[in-house]
């Protein structure tokens, strides 16, 4: 399952500029509704944005909740990674473990937006225990 592409980058490297990239993808779903009309208009205000999406509700609330919460998983999954790859496991279990990363934060995001509180706090839980596994594939690898 080791998928190395010919400019030597991992599956794993790609998830991690998938993760990078979420929270942008929310910070755009939770704008995009204001964008191209005024502030006046009750449009995106980019002089007071952080005000602007405390004023918002629905959606775009959910949206920048799960923006903020992208953000602050980020670290433990860069590390994780890191850590997996200083300890020499198996590319083919970080891999795995990146990419089950990404479709789980991917269905955190989905359910957030679908206000799905419960369902939403599993999947988060989910992550955290691949990325404590991505943290100790070093172990696991070498058992």
């Amino acid at each position: 399952m080791s998928m190395a592409y010919s400019s030597g980058y991992t599956l794993a490297h790609w998830c991690l500029l998938v993760v990078l990239v979420l929270p942008l993808v929310c910070t755009y779903i939770a704008k995009a509704k204001g964008l191209g009309r005024s502030a006046a208009d009750g449009g995106f205000d980019n002089r007071d944005p952080r005000a602007w999406l405390a004023r918002q509700g629905g959606y775009q609330a959910r949206a920048n909740a799960a923006q903020a919460n992208s953000l602050e998983v980020l670290p433990f999954f860069v590390a994780a990674l890191f850590v997996a790859w200083q300890q020499g496991a198996a590319q083919a279990w970080v891999n795995g473990l990146a990419l089950a990363f990404v479709l789980l934060r991917l269905a955190y995001i989905a359910c957030y937006l679908a206000d799905r509180a419960s369902l939403r706090s599993a999947v988060w839980g989910l992550g955290w225990l691949v990325n404590l596994g991505l943290f100790f594939s070093g172990c696991l690898s070498a058992a």
